[in-house]
């Protein structure tokens, strides 16, 4: 059966307009936040004057000016991350347009965000129904411009880190002449309180991977799998003998790990599908150039559950680290795009080898995130070299449970899950059970820990 175009540009299309809505999100967080704080002050007011009295000798009014301070901070932070959003290859309409669209639900994988105002996991995959991820390398020769555009049907287009390692990258096939762009006519988006949930996850995600006060929960969950992939490569001690060896990361969030693993001198490649990660890493990797560049105020949504005014509203810094501080001999770039599709694909790029290439895969809160489990592990053991290793951290959160896009999911327990590896190739060791947080707050009166799962899986 001949492969239709016109589904391949509808789709294009869908994918244009998600990443408009994204963007659109961005840019509204100033405003939906402000409102949601003015909605306390009608509160106020809304009580009789003597309670009015006893809140303002408290200080509850200037603890909301404070609020509103915060926000906005964030909100300037926030339009820097989306200044320039045509890097991603989108032709995006212009936001001026009065009329307002209802929100669209096109792409909500299933509401199973995990991410609570006391820090559940948010892995913030608003996975399409029907919009094919894209498969892309990145790596540019050292000499490459830091925005090359290659004007080829399906054009691409490429962005390199300083140092020659590279982030975000999107193709998109050449338009239809006999289709008028939808966008054309289309009404301003109005973001939906999902929208925002995975906006304020986010900015719980700087915290968590690029600031100081992360490192504790880097120290949980990235260093085991850091130390765990230096025991299984003894022998590889030096820089120039670990960028022989190719780590991937599914599912990189903002880079972190996967900066750490390149860092340390291995070839790492991460892979992330999320529009709002992907927007906010190609910032923090590709824009940011010394340490503690930004501030931001990532706890301030929520009045719940705080022990006092400052664990509200205390900044976080941002980065603790340089990003353009990678060797320069190093190996680093992040794939934007579905795993499935760009990794278990039959046509996959001739110049970016999958199948039996890949000495590491490294799994941190990713693999509940599957539709279909198999899948997911059947692809990690194809695309492993014989004899590589699966390290795995995290829950089993299945992030499409209950969803209500009539998308599939698979839901096993632990139990299953290791006997299904085993089943389809993996020797698993060094079992054991981690207590870990995802974005939490570690001053609210309420967390979450997860007896996160961990494992090496050696590819038999």
């Amino acid at each position: 059966m001949p492969f239709d175009h016109r589904d391949e540009e509808a789709e294009a299309e869908e994918e244009r307009i998600h990443f408009q809505n994204v963007i659109t999100t961005f840019n509204n967080y100033g405003q939906y936040s402000l409102s949601a704080n003015n909605r306390r002050r009608r509160d106020i007011y809304s009580l009789p004057l003597e309670d009015q009295d006893l809140l303002d000798s408290l200080g509850y009014k200037k603890k909301l000016d404070d609020a509103d301070k915060a926000i906005l901070a964030n909100a300037d932070f926030l339009s820097k991350i989306v200044e320039n959003p045509e890097i991603f290859g989108h032709e995006l309409d212009d936001e001026d347009n009065d009329e307002i669209a209802e929100p669209s639900h096109t792409h909500r994988g299933c509401d199973h965000s995990h991410d609570n105002p006391t820090g559940g996991h948010s892995h913030s995959h608003e996975q399409p129904r029907s919009v094919p991820a894209h498969s892309h390398s990145h790596e540019q020769p050292r000499s490459s411009s830091p925005h090359s555009h290659s004007n080829t049907p399906g054009h691409s287009h490429s962005h390199s880190l300083e140092n020659g390692n590279t982030h975000g990258s999107h193709s998109h096939s050449r338009p239809r002449p006999d289709v008028v762009p939808a966008h054309s006519h289309r009404k301003k988006y109005r973001p939906t309180d999902f929208d925002m949930d995975k906006l304020r996850s986010t900015l719980k995600q700087f915290v968590r991977d690029w600031s100081a006060e992360g490192a504790a929960e880097r120290e949980q969950c990235y260093k085991p799998l850091v130390d765990a992939l230096l025991a299984h490569f003894p022998d590889a001690k030096t820089p120039e003998e670990r960028s022989k060896l190719r780590v991937l990361v599914p599912g990189a969030g903002l880079g972190r790990l996967a900066w750490d693993v390149a860092n340390i001198g291995f070839a790492c490649q991460g892979n992330e599908f999320s529009h709002y990660m992907l927007l906010s890493s190609y910032f923090i990797l590709n824009r940011t150039d010394g340490i503690e560049k930004h501030t931001l105020y990532p706890y301030v949504h929520s009045f719940s559950n705080v022990p006092n005014r400052q664990a509200m509203l205390r900044p976080v810094l941002i980065p603790d680290v340089s990003p353009s501080d990678l060797p320069p001999t190093s190996k680093f770039s992040l794939v934007a795009g579905d795993f499935e599709e760009i990794y278990g694909s039959d046509d996959h790029d001739p110049d970016e080898p999958q199948y039996g290439q890949w000495d590491a895969i490294m799994t941190c809160f990713f693999i509940d995130t599957a539709k279909n489990i198999v899948s997911y592990l059947r692809i990690i053991h194809k695309i492993l070299a014989p004899g590589g290793v699966w390290i795995n951290l995290g829950p089993l959160l299945w992030h499409f449970e209950n969803n209500n896009t009539n998308d599939p999911s698979i839901e096993l327990d632990l139990e299953e899950v290791k006997e299904l590896a085993r089943k389809i190739g993996f020797e698993i060791s060094n079992e054991k059970t981690l207590d870990t947080t995802y974005t939490s707050n570690s001053e609210s009166m309420l967390g979450y820990v997860y007896k996160a799962a961990f494992w090496t899986a050696t590819k038999i």
